[in-house]
């Protein structure tokens, strides 16, 4: 009779039944709504999406990165799983936003956390080796979705322009990546920031890194397969789930007259540090 396998996992704390899990390739991701703290910051994601990634691309008591941190979700999933953490955030307000989040996450916590750094600095990404940061284990991110914070027409902006309280870009900032205009330039200054996390990352550590294809001017500009073919020379792109969102009502876009999609789904690549 042949022997059950021992399962050993390197990578993180999952069981084999929570890591087959995690192994589709697309997932419907619905979470609560957002808290009236941190509705200021245009576009947020959900401390319980990060919480997912955290624990399968991480092991207990490991240091995870976002470079672009917002108001604090990956430092509030990361103290939730039991990792350090740090986050850089350009913006002072939302830096300070972060700051009160993960105290009060802290506070929520008690005892379970007290060892636990989840630190917010204050800075721009591109100058992240200036940081002098430790050994990273896995970066998890989402960039801006290039300049399209400043569109117009788009309709959660038209929601968000009735409400004096809430920000509509990320900053005025001249070195905001959400406010460059040109889709090259963005690109390349986005690609750059990226380029600098191996000489910080654990060898064979995972970079997961959420975004969108993005639609402009008729036109479509895409970010999530520029940005897999581009890194990919830097990182060994290993896969992408395509997490979907079921939740938000369909527009009638170009009906009667050209084909546009509602877009209701992001892609979140997986890179590995390989050298």
């Amino acid at each position: 009779m042949a022997r059950k396998r021992i399962f050993r996992n390197r990578l993180n704390n999952l069981s084999p039944k929570e890591w087959i899990k995690f192994q589709k390739s697309w997932f419907i991701h619905d979470p609560p709504r957002r808290r009236e703290e941190v509705l200021r910051h245009p576009a947020k994601f959900p401390e319980s999406l990060a919480y997912e990634f955290v624990e399968f691309f991480s092991k207990g008591g490991q240091t995870i990165l976002d470079p672009m941190v917002g108001t604090g979700s990956t430092l509030i999933a990361c103290l939730r799983a039991g990792r350090h953490s740090i986050g850089i955030e350009l913006n002072p307000t939302y830096a300070d936003i972060a700051r009160e989040l993960v105290k009060e996450e802290r506070e929520n916590l008690l005892d379970s956390v007290h060892h636990l750094k989840a630190e917010v600095i204050t800075g721009d990404a591109a100058l992240l080796l200036d940081y002098n940061l430790p050994t990273i284990d896995y970066v998890f991110t989402s960039p801006p979705y290039w300049d399209m914070l400043h569109a117009h027409g788009a309709q959660t902006q038209r929601k968000r322009r009735s409400s004096p309280e809430l920000d509509l870009t990320y900053s005025e900032d001249p070195v905001d990546l959400g406010n460059i205009a040109d889709y090259e330039t963005f690109l390349d200054r986005l690609i750059q920031i990226y380029a600098l996390l191996p000489s910080i990352l654990r060898p064979k550590a995972y970079v997961t890194i959420i975004v969108k294809n993005i639609k402009k001017g008729g036109k479509i500009y895409p970010l999530a397969w520029d940005l897999g073919k581009r890194l990919g020379e830097i990182f060994t792109l290993k896969d992408e789930r395509i997490w979907c969102q079921d939740d938000i009502r369909l527009a009638p876009y170009g009906m009667g007259n050209a084909w546009v999609s509602n877009t209701f789904h992001h892609y979140c690549l997986q890179f590995r540090y390989e050298p």
